[in-house]
């Protein structure tokens, strides 16, 4: 199967999970999320969904919300997005943001070490 194709069911699944936390779950338990990225498997039966959650201590609560209601998610992908099978969705953390904000931290560290030289 082509990559294009994978990328454009991707880019279609992000888009419409983003769209349906926005419309049809509106949570406040939520908080800030933000779907980042989404992997499909070369067969389209699997769907890897990474979610950003701003408030670190949230994590846990989202993800475990989320795993209850993963059922209705797929099933309003189901009907927003035409293909022969609806992949099943998994949704994981993505920490990327968590080592950037590291990384962040080592060098502002660095310049005021150099500053106080």
């Amino acid at each position: 199967m082509s990559s294009f194709r994978i990328d454009k069911v991707e880019r279609l699944i992000k888009e419409e999970v983003s769209l349906i936390f926005l419309h049809k779950l509106q949570d406040p338990d939520y908080g800030f999320l933000t779907i980042t990225k989404v992997i499909v498997s070369r067969d389209l039966k699997q769907a890897k969904v990474y979610i950003s959650v701003f408030e670190k201590e949230k994590r846990e609560l989202v993800i475990n919300k989320i795993q209850s209601i993963l059922g209705f998610i797929r099933s309003e992908l189901a009907h927003r997005i035409k293909i022969k099978f609806t992949p099943e969705l998994k949704f994981f953390i993505d920490d990327s943001i968590d080592y950037v904000e590291k990384i962040e931290g080592l060098i502002d560290r660095i310049h005021k070490k150099d500053d106080n030289k």
